[in-house]
């Protein structure tokens, strides 16, 4: 068995170059235990093994030897880029640069409207089951949330939908985040947005916000990356001349290619032009780590309760 999977992680380092040339319009990521990656076409799956076809060849892949698989659509004319995992609720994207006008329009669906008895924010979502990104403070000590879906129609006109019974699914209150889930639509879909494969995003970076600033819903704000660090209170922000207000807290930041780069949440009452994001390197952690951060509406203490450590004795060590 060992030395068929070196021979295998040979045979997939020596064919690379072929696979890059492959004219296939959509195609898997398969990363080996052993390290080595093979892009190829899923022909079949079993409880045990895939059969992938890489172009010149049938491999038979165990499951056991798989660490993962990234469904990848290779970058073609009118198509997308995207790179999905099974075992993650968004997806990320290599888009091209593109106007804020035309972004506006592509990802605007995705931003939603989020009210609870006591206020209002902004969220947007990342998988076509209905999960929503916001911010925890959009829905502190609330059971009772509604979005609003901004759905355009034929015409072009946006059509104003309230969907309520929205589900808390997580919470984090130290990065300020919150997962919702909006009940699934029988007549309608879900437009969703993709987050940034990293946060490589730097100062004077050109980026755009879409949100619900003081209820004036589907608000479009334009601004550059001030700063990709700014330090406040043991967290890394994004700090952006973005006109961020309330309501905008939980809408996406997006840069200059219709990524997600962060989640406006905050700016400062006295400044213009000093709004705050926080960076999707956190977001994706949280989303990653959500079952840490359940939410439980028959439990006080929503998510997950952890005890402090103990402290450590005063103890004389000797050399």
């Amino acid at each position: 068995m060992r030395r068929y999977w070196c021979d295998l992680g040979v045979r997939a380092s020596l064919l690379l170059c072929f696979l890059c040339l492959s004219s296939s319009t959509r195609a898997d990521w398969i990363e080996l235990v052993s390290g080595h990656k093979i892009q190829g076409d899923v022909l079949k799956q079993s409880n045990n093994h895939l059969l992938v076809d890489i172009g010149i060849e049938v491999l038979r892949i165990p499951v056991n030897q798989i660490r993962s698989r990234t469904k990848e659509e290779v970058a073609t004319k009118g198509k997308t880029p995207v790179k999905k995992n099974k075992n993650k609720i968004y997806s990320v994207a290599e888009l091209p640069v593109k106007s804020i006008k035309e972004l506006a329009r592509l990802y605007g669906e995705a931003v939603t409207l989020i009210q609870t008895p006591s206020g209002l924010g902004s969220g947007f979502i990342i998988n076509d089951r209905g999960y929503c990104v916001t911010n925890y403070h959009v829905v502190e000590k609330e059971t009772r949330i509604a979005a609003t879906i901004f759905h355009r129609t034929k015409s072009g006109e946006f059509q104003r939908r309230q969907i309520k019974d929205v589900e808390i699914l997580a919470l984090n209150p130290f990065f300020d985040l919150a997962l919702l889930r909006i009940p699934l639509q029988k007549d309608m879909s879900f437009r969703t947005v993709y987050l940034a494969e990293n946060d490589q995003q730097r100062e004077g970076d050109e980026v755009f916000a879409i949100g619900n600033p003081l209820g004036l819903e589907r608000s479009v704000s334009r601004g550059i990356v001030s700063t990709r660090n700014r330090n406040m209170e043991g967290i890394v922000y994004i700090q952006t001349t973005t006109q961020i207000n309330p309501g905008n807290s939980g809408g996406p930041l997006f840069n200059s290619r219709g990524e997600v780069i962060g989640v406006t949440n905050m700016k400062l009452i006295l400044g213009e032009g000093l709004g705050f994001a926080i960076p999707i390197t956190y977001v994706k952690h949280f989303l990653d780590n959500r079952d840490a951060f359940a939410f439980d509406k028959s439990s006080p203490n929503t998510g997950h309760h952890y005890f402090n450590a103990p402290r450590r004795k005063n103890m004389n060590f000797q050399k």
